[in-house]
């Protein structure tokens, strides 16, 4: 019975997995970002010819890859058209906050990024991005006949949700592989240059920010310094066998103890290291005679009766 139990529990258990897994989101860190149709003189492929292109940003701040998504345009009701992002490409690999654009030429045959399909500019035109597993991660419906030659249909700024023509304007330009919206100036310095224009301000702010940090490390290094030399003593003592009564006992020595201990030590240093005499005495050693070490008697002279003999 409790095996059974285990059993369907286990089962209940799977079963639930696997509809998570079903109805798990589609990735978003993919979105359309800005498409442009009719291309006269506005930016070159790398064959040198003007095409229709589109852009995808990666709104993340992790890398986002698109091999194996997919790319679905129709410009008629049926008429879909499918792209499959190739593997094995590094280039498919978007980094964070980045673009990838994608040219609409229908030559394949060029490239990764070369497309299968073309867009239309006199009628509507869908655009679908897929996942690998067919999920719709981002579409956009261009309106036919709203671009002129070489206006784009984009964000308002990467990943916001409003869409506009680009290339209207000068403010409004067209922009592709890059930001949709660039920021030439910035509020906030201007405002500070406005209200400090020699520049006081800024030194001063400069100088607190660095003596601040100095004072920082200062103290930092300060307490580490008293750690470090506290876990020094407690380890001494530890390998000692010297407990805390007994080494404040011992801090707390008058001063006759230390003067005691400091002659001591100066006493013991001059006897080791004690001055040698400049003075030079030679003595001459006196050795006792012996004849059995005399060279006279050795086997190299003559013996006597030899002598007395050649004499007569």
């Amino acid at each position: 019975m409790n095996k059974n139990k285990i059993g369907i529990f286990l089962s209940l258990l799977m079963l639930m997995g696997l509809y998570s897994c079903g109805t798990q989101t589609s990735n978003k860190k993919l979105l359309l970002n800005e498409v442009l149709i009719n291309n006269q003189s506005n930016f070159q492929d790398d064959y040198g010819i003007h095409s229709a292109w589109i852009e995808i940003f990666n709104k993340s701040y992790g890398s986002a890859d698109l091999a194996g998504c997919l790319l679905k345009v129709s410009t008629q009701p049926g008429d879909t058209i499918t792209y499959f992002i190739p593997k094995g490409d590094v280039l498919t690999l978007i980094k964070p906050r980045q673009h990838a654009l994608f040219w609409a030429d229908g030559e394949p045959n060029r490239g990764t990024f070369h497309t299968n399909f073309k867009l239309n500019a006199n009628t509507d035109n869908w655009i679908g991005l897929f996942d690998s597993g067919r999920k719709l991660i981002d579409q956009i419906v261009i309106p036919g006949g709203i671009l002129a030659e070489n206006q784009s249909y984009a964000r308002v700024s990467d990943a916001a949700d409003q869409w506009e023509v680009k290339g209207e304007t000068p403010d409004k330009y067209v922009t592709p592989s890059t930001n949709n919206k660039t920021i030439d100036s910035n509020a906030k310095m201007e405002k500070f240059e406005e209200h400090d224009a020699i520049g006081v301000g800024m030194t001063i702010s400069a100088m607190s920010v660095v003596f601040t940090g100095l004072l920082l490390l200062y103290i930092s290094f300060r307490i580490i310094g008293k750690i470090s030399v506290s876990l020094s003593k407690r380890n001494t003592m530890k390998a000692k066998g010297i407990d805390k009564h007994e080494a404040k006992e011992l801090s707390q020595a008058p001063g006759e103890v230390y003067a005691a201990i400091s002659m001591a030590l100066h006493q013991m240093q001059d006897e080791v290291h004690d001055v040698e005499e400049t003075v030079l005495t030679i003595t001459r050693v006196k050795r006792s005679y012996s004849p059995w070490s005399s060279k006279i008697y050795t086997l190299r002279g003559l013996p006597n009766q030899f002598k007395h003999s050649t004499k007569r």
